[in-house]
Parts: structure tokens; sequence; C-alpha cells
């Protein structure tokens, strides 16, 4: 079992512009500082026997504020320091295509022994060997390490879910996390939601990690759409029982646009000018209240 008991950076200042944090000797978590970008997304950095992955790459494009591949390389290297081997390498992949979440590829893009995975969905598809997008489950063999991967579209087009034996994790993406889920394609992102809590029953989940965290420890509170200071965060981690309460949120909310506040949770059901002036008057007098 690894170790997550782990305070994030969250915008208190003074934090490096990335949080790596080791929750075992294969599994690294990252987190983009809040000073850099308010969407804070967290990022995987997974170790095979063969090759690690990278699962997303931040909100950030310039290495100077956002050294990812800088950080990346420290611990690659440190991990091949104790586990040496030749042509090591790393392929750059994605929980799905939104801009803080592929914003650093560039900086991998001259790394030896790597690939980064394209972001339209037939560079998706045609890399992880999908024939029956999304309803298959395919495997990716990091070398000892075999990871499960399907398609949960509706957040966005190109959006995954990982399992990882080794951890247990569910990697979710923005599809399920603790904060705002985002169902752009509301039909579609309720029917990812089915098939998501399907294939997470069917294996052995130990956590249900996402890649942001919006709300706060208060039922149903979360920080305003763009806030650079989360002091009062929840973990990342979430369980099964969160998993299926997401998946009956989205069929309560499936005919109802707008936004659907839960104690962990938010489900947002809409797109167009009107949906996107109703989240920003909520932004609004959240920010009002906190004064």
């Amino acid at each position: 079992m690894g170790n997550l008991d782990v305070r994030w950076i969250h915008g208190a200042g003074g934090e490096p512009p990335i949080q790596a944090h080791a929750y075992d000797e294969r599994t690294y978590l990252l987190r983009q500082s809040k000073a850099v970008s308010f969407e804070a997304p967290f990022m995987y950095l997974l170790f095979g026997d063969d090759r690690a992955v990278l699962l997303d790459t931040g909100a950030t494009k310039d290495p100077a504020a956002f050294p990812l591949r800088e950080t990346v390389d420290g611990i690659v290297s440190a991990w091949l320091a104790d586990r040496p081997r030749d042509g090591y390498e790393l392929v750059v992949a994605h929980t799905h295509a939104h801009g803080d979440h592929v914003a650093g590829d560039d900086q991998f893009a001259d790394r030896p022994h790597t690939t980064v995975v394209g972001t339209e969905l037939d560079s998706v598809r045609s890399f992880f060997g999908f024939t029956d997008w999304p309803d298959q489950v395919v495997t990716y063999d990091l070398g000892g390490r075999v990871l499960d991967i399907t398609g949960i579209p509706g957040h966005h087009a190109t959006s995954v879910a990982v399992f990882d034996p080794h951890t247990g994790f569910l990697l979710t993406g923005d599809t399920v996390y603790p904060g705002r889920l985002y169902g752009f394609d509301m039909p579609t992102f309720v029917a990812s939601m089915d098939r998501l809590v399907a294939f997470a029953e069917a294996r052995p989940v130990t956590h249900v990690m996402g890649c942001h965290i919006e709300m706060s420890r208060k039922s149903g509170r979360d920080y305003p759409l763009g806030s650079k200071f989360q002091p009062d965060e929840p973990p990342l981690q979430m369980t099964m029982d969160q998993l299926r309460a997401v998946r009956d949120a989205t069929h309560a909310a499936a005919s109802k646009p707008g936004v659907h506040v839960h104690d962990d949770f938010i489900v947002f059901n809409g797109t167009g000018k009107l949906a996107t002036v109703k989240l920003l008057l909520r932004t609004l007098r959240q920010r009002i209240a906190r004064r």
C-alpha cells in the first residue's frame, strides 16, 4: 500500500511550481501550483520495467514558469539510478485533450526515447489500439505493469479512464474528481458514467483519482472558478461509493440543464451561452459571499 498522506500545494504562496509526491517507488503524483495556474491540475507518472507513462502535461506551456520536463527528468533519472537500463522509454499520454492537460506537451518534443501521443481522438484510438471506441477495454503494458484503459467521453471526446492494478488507482481525468464535473455532452456523459462504474466494479479499485480539487471540506461548497488559494481542500482521492454517487447524480441531472450541487462534487449539465452565464453568475455570487 502506498502513501496518500500528503498536503497538496494550494496557493499559500512561496510554493514550488510543481509538487511531486511519491505514492510508492513506481508511482508519482504531480500537481501544478495554483500560483502558476488556477487550474492546478494533477498529473500521474507510472513506472514499468520497460517504460514509464506520464498522464497529462498541465496547464502551462512555458518551461521557465512550469518546469515539467525538468521535474519528470529528475524523477526518471533517480528511478533509473537504482534500476539501470538502456533506452528506457517515456510515453506522454492524456486523460483528455483540454488545454489544461496538454499545454506542456511541447516540453517533451525533443526528449530521447519519448513518444507524445497526439491529442486527436484518432491518435488516441490508434496508439492504444481501440477498435470499438468507447465501449472497448484495451491494455497497455509498461513492462510488468499492465494498465486497463477504456473510453469515457462526455466531458471531452477523448476522455479515458485508466485502471492501474499495481496501485488499484482508477484514473478518471476530469470526469470524476472532488469538484465541478462538466457534462458538455450530457447523454454521452451519462452513458460513460454507467460504463465507468461497471468497469470499476469489475476491478479491485482502491482509490478513484481525478485531476483537480475544487471542493472545500464544507459539504456542498466549492471554491469559486478561478480561485488561486484553496486552504481547506478535501483529499484528491475518492471512493467507489462516491463514484456511484456521481453516476446517480448524472442520471438525475440528465434532463435538467444547470448546476446540481452535491456534498462532494457538483454536476454541471449544459453547454452554450446561457449555461456559461449561469456558471459565471454563480461564481460572482460566491466571490461576493467570501468578501
